[in-house]
């Protein structure tokens, strides 16, 4: 089946744009929004509103297959490539990828997500920003599929020779900064994880001395109880911190492992994850200090898991912090890998390297790419799912969901008639 044209249109994410150098340091909330004057490149505020591009890939027997290109919220830091406005890259679309993608046959998802992500953009001597690369390659997954007559989960089986998960991959809710309303909307819907909580900043969510985290922790943990409709619910938690931990205890590991020892207390009986413990900004010395923070909690014995986030973009990043067991469990932060072909190739490999696979992700994404995210995880099975686009908690778990059991059914049935 020949791809015929591509069409592009501008979108919206479901969430925004944040500047977070300037969060980290200057900004002041106000309402929605934040005052103070943006410090990263590109941004003209420190909030804005997050932008998309759907490409839709049109096959000669007029079926139209499409993805949603999008970036992270927390843009141009970390490693990242810069803000991602449309106006910006719907040319780019337009003059490279028309060209490599027309008259190509839509017959194998590998091979031509490998063929763009792989591209170097002749005047820049760059790939294409993951952005594009994420979403090109999400329509072209759904073209193969489409010409095929099969789902994007059975394609990518297919190709990587995985197995289709017979059951639900665990789902993880985040809050936003509504951290405490929100929790009740995760109990009562039976989130296998939660919150994510958004902390951010060390005065105003952590607390100088962590003392606002551990509040926090606390009354999460008593919240849950009080409001389970089941006895044997024990959700993990799960919390991002954003390096502000390092930050109050001035990366000094004795100071964070005898905090760790507050928290675990907090949290018992239940698992808790920290992400993003230290942000040491730079991609060795952030490997190497979650690797020395790993390596402590589990001699001592800590009910803590870690989890990699910053600096760990790429495929490479990936590769190179679940080589050194720089955490114990890895964000594969989706739309920061480029090509969606990265995700599967991520997964596979923490899952190689018995290092928890966390399929991430950012609340600025779209309902389309968080589907298609369902796909991936529903053939390569990493160990949890973020529930996205938004941080309202009810739409984006009903998107990730709702696709999954989906998947589940109509695999079953295909099963049944087929007589596996």
């Amino acid at each position: 089946m020949k791809i015929i044209d591509i069409v592009c249109s501008n979108g919206k994410t479901g969430f925004f744009f944040d500047d977070q150098r300037a969060i980290k340091t200057t900004a002041v909330n106000d309402g929605n929004t934040y005052k103070g004057e943006p410090v990263t490149k590109g941004f003209t505020s420190i909030r804005q509103a997050g932008e998309s591009i759907s490409v839709m890939i049109i096959l000669e027997d007029g079926q139209i297959a499409y993805g949603d290109c999008a970036a992270v919220q927390y843009s141009g830091t970390g490693g990242r490539d810069p803000l991602f406005l449309a106006k910006d890259y719907i040319p780019v679309i337009e003059k490279f990828i028309y060209p490599i993608l027309i008259g190509k046959e839509a017959d194998s998802f590998k091979s031509l997500a490998e063929e763009v992500d792989d591209f170097i953009n002749p005047e820049t001597g760059k790939k294409l920003h993951t952005a594009l690369r994420y979403g090109i390659t999400q329509a072209i997954l759904d073209a193969v599929a489409k010409s095929n007559k099969k789902l994007m989960a059975e394609i990518i089986a297919e190709e990587y020779k995985t197995k289709i998960s017979e059951k639900a991959i665990p789902i993880f809710m985040q809050s936003g900064d509504d951290r405490y309303k929100n929790v009740d909307k995760m109990i009562i819907k039976g989130a296998d994880v939660l919150p994510h909580a958004l902390i951010n900043n060390v005065k105003q969510k952590l607390g100088e001395n962590g003392e606002l985290l551990l509040e926090y922790v606390a009354w999460l943990r008593n919240r849950i109880f009080q409001v389970r409709n089941e006895e044997d619910y024990y959700p993990v938690l799960h919390i991002d911190v954003y390096g502000t931990i390092g930050a109050a205890f001035d990366n000094d590991y004795d100071r964070i492992i005898e905090y760790f020892r507050k928290l675990e207390k907090a949290a018992f009986p239940l698992t808790l994850r920290i992400e993003g413990p230290m942000d040491m900004e730079e991609r060795e010395a952030q490997m190497l200090a979650l690797k020395e923070i790993t390596k402590r909690i589990d001699e001592e014995n800590i009910n803590i898991e870690i989890v990699a986030d910053e600096w760990c973009n790429n495929l490479d990043d990936i590769k190179y912090f679940a080589d050194n067991k720089a955490g114990h469990m890895i964000q594969i932060k989706t739309p920061d890998l480029g090509g969606i072909n990265n995700i599967i190739e991520a997964v596979m490999y923490c899952k190689y390297k018995n290092v928890g696979a966390y399929q991430g992700g950012t609340c600025n994404e779209t309902d389309r790419s968080a589907q298609v995210c369902v796909h991936i995880a529903m053939a390569v099975e990493p160990d949890q799912i973020l529930a996205k686009p938004g941080m309202g908690v009810d739409e984006g778990y009903m998107i990730v969901f709702n696709e999954m059991n989906r998947i589940l059914a109509l695999t079953k049935r295909r099963n049944r008639h087929e007589g596996i």
